[in-house]
């Protein structure tokens, strides 16, 4: 697959086909929108919100949540606002995400079956990282977007002036509920 998308590649950027894309750094709407990797967003998420390229930062994480204060979906989120201008923040969520059934016991028993070790699995739980925790989904979608909503707010290097608001966005129509 790798070999078709560079074939690919290289006509895309031959042709010139990247030109009606250019767009500078900054996000024109002022705006980053923290969200899923799953697929079915790839282009309903900004299609939905009829954003074009160069309107807003995307951030996308495994649930689009915040698993701590300092990983890089915030990471993101500060060098957006100090580095590239944002000015709000939305965190979309979306219906039948994988994220809600995730857990690290069904994880472990699929990297078992493709080679890691059990000891390396125990050598990173004693290093400080809890793979319940890390690897753990989430139950209640909307509990999970005003979590995130909520840890964005009061994040201590995030200004009280940025306007941060949770949603859910359907994944079949794109259509948003605010949270």
């Amino acid at each position: 697959m790798i070999d078709q998308i560079l074939e690919f590649n290289r006509k895309f950027v031959e042709e010139k086909s990247y030109e009606k894309y250019l767009t500078e750094k900054y996000p024109k709407k002022k705006l980053a929108v923290l969200s899923c990797m799953d697929t079915r967003l790839s282009v309903l998420l900004t299609s939905a919100l009829g954003l074009k390229n160069g309107d807003a930062k995307i951030i996308k994480n495994a649930g689009g949540v915040i698993l701590s204060p300092f990983d890089s979906a915030i990471r993101s989120l500060i060098v957006a606002i100090y580095e590239l201008g944002v000015e709000e923040v939305m965190v979309i969520h979306h219906s039948s995400c994988g994220a809600c059934h995730m857990s690290y016991a069904h994880f472990r028993e699929q990297m078992i079956e493709k080679g890691i070790a059990e000891e390396t699995l125990d050598t990173v739980n004693r290093c400080g990282i809890d793979l319940n925790q890390w690897l753990e989904g989430f139950h209640d979608t909307e509990k999970s977007v005003k979590k995130t909503v909520e840890t964005i707010k009061n994040h201590p290097l995030i200004p009280k002036d940025i306007t941060v608001r949770g949603f859910i966005i359907d994944s079949a129509t794109g259509e948003l509920t605010e949270v």
